[in-house]
């Protein structure tokens, strides 16, 4: 078996690699030339634990390469990013793209898979692009959806272990993907058909937004009644009934921050929660940057000096190097457009396309006001001196002095 991952990301990258190493042959391709080359080389251009074994020992293997071109292949599966437009509408020209470079290489027999998130009816969509250009393949090829949900950090151990919801266009489209992912994965395989498939990944990343924007809707609501939301929060989850969210400064990553907006694209009279979930954790973001800016005028009036401000954290989450959609990094950048003297330290990251941090918790320890964005394990030993301003908008298990 031939299999072909269109886009080498953060999720094609280890779907293409776990798979090759139970001895497929697997084609990946990107359009960047850098990613292509890191990736032959037997290295990896993202952090996650466990992947750059893998996918040293499948290039050496011969079983992984990277190409910016397509291959003719068995399997076809598109793992492109579908981010949305600025007013909040789904954009599939990464997925059309990647379609149309495979049209020309697919034959009878073949598999055609999307696992990017889509809104619904994506794949019944590509699949009339297909047979649009290619009428002669129409039920010669197995067309279906099957979305990942993994948890970056430990993005191995969940493709393989987590179940999977798999819907095709038709009855024999599911069963052939089913068989597929039936030669790698070991949670279950759940049949459905593309639309429910498609509109299952959005719910669940919907209902984990939703959860979120309570958390922090109560944090602020906290803030203004005096209360430790931390404090609360632990509290409340002694009951055995409830389990409540942790807060931060909004949500980030290419999922929970993107995906509901495809349900609201589409439903808009209906998707009242969902549509104010996003709003709440939106807003979150710049009451976050607000509280800081007070916190820095306060000191400036104090100290008849503009403070030192310290960021800790600018991924999106604990513990990974994932910037998409970070609100941490939206407020380091606004703090920075402001004017204010502001560093960070990011210990997950050295060097990025658009961002180098080169500060050490040590040096960010010196700032005047210390802003804990997010709960990175390399932040849980420090211990804060007295003297210095603390905001906590992550739950930052430190110490003081």
């Amino acid at each position: 078996m031939q299999v072909t991952i269109m886009g080498l990301g953060y999720i094609g990258l280890p779907t293409a690699a776990l798979i090759a190493s139970k001895g497929i042959t697997v084609q990946g391709v990107d359009v960047n030339k850098q990613i292509v080359e890191t990736i032959n080389k037997g290295k990896i251009h993202i952090v996650e634990p466990d992947l750059d074994g893998l996918v040293h020992y499948a290039v050496h293997k011969k079983l992984l390469t990277a190409s910016s071109t397509v291959k003719p292949s068995d399997v076809f599966l598109i793992a492109v990013p579908t981010p949305f437009q600025k007013d909040h509408q789904p954009d599939l020209s990464f997925v059309e793209k990647a379609t149309k470079m495979v049209i020309p290489h697919l034959k009878s027999g073949n598999l055609f898979i999307i696992e990017s998130t889509s809104p619904v009816g994506t794949t019944e969509k590509m699949a009339k692009l297909i047979f649009k250009e290619r009428p002669e393949l129409k039920d010669k090829i197995w067309i279906a959806y099957c979305p990942e949900r993994v948890l970056p950090g430990s993005v191995i151990y969940e493709l393989q272990q987590n179940d999977r919801v798999i819907g095709g266009i038709d009855e024999p489209s599911t069963e052939a993907a089913v068989k597929f992912y039936g030669r790698f994965v070991k949670g279950n395989l759940h049949k459905t058909n593309s639309r429910t498939a498609e509109m299952c990944k959005l719910v669940e990343n919907a209902s984990r937004d939703v959860n979120i924007a309570f958390a922090n809707e109560l944090s602020m609501i906290c803030d203004k009644a005096g209360i430790n939301v931390n404090e609360l929060i632990d509290l409340a989850c002694k009951h055995p009934r409830v389990r409540i969210l942790k807060p931060g400064p909004g949500v980030g990553g290419h999922c929970i921050a993107v995906d509901p907006w495809f349900i609201v694209s589409e439903f808009p009279k209906e998707a009242k929660i969902i549509k104010q979930a996003r709003l709440i954790n939106n807003y979150k973001t710049e009451w976050v940057k607000l509280k800081i800016t007070e916190a820095i005028k306060k000191f400036t009036k104090s100290n008849g000096r503009a403070p030192k401000v310290g960021c800790f954290g600018l991924a999106y989450k604990a513990d990974i190097d994932d910037l998409r959609e970070s609100p941490s990094l939206e407020i380091y950048h606004a703090l920075e457009k402001d004017g204010h003297n502001v560093m960070a330290v990011e210990p997950n990251i050295r060097k990025h396309a658009e961002l180098e941090i080169t500060d050490t918790i040590r040096a960010v320890m010196e700032a005047d006001i210390l802003v804990f964005l997010v709960g990175h394990k390399e932040f849980n030993s420090i211990v804060i001196p007295a003297s210095k301003i603390v905001l906590d908008f992550c739950g930052a298990q430190t110490k003081r002095a």
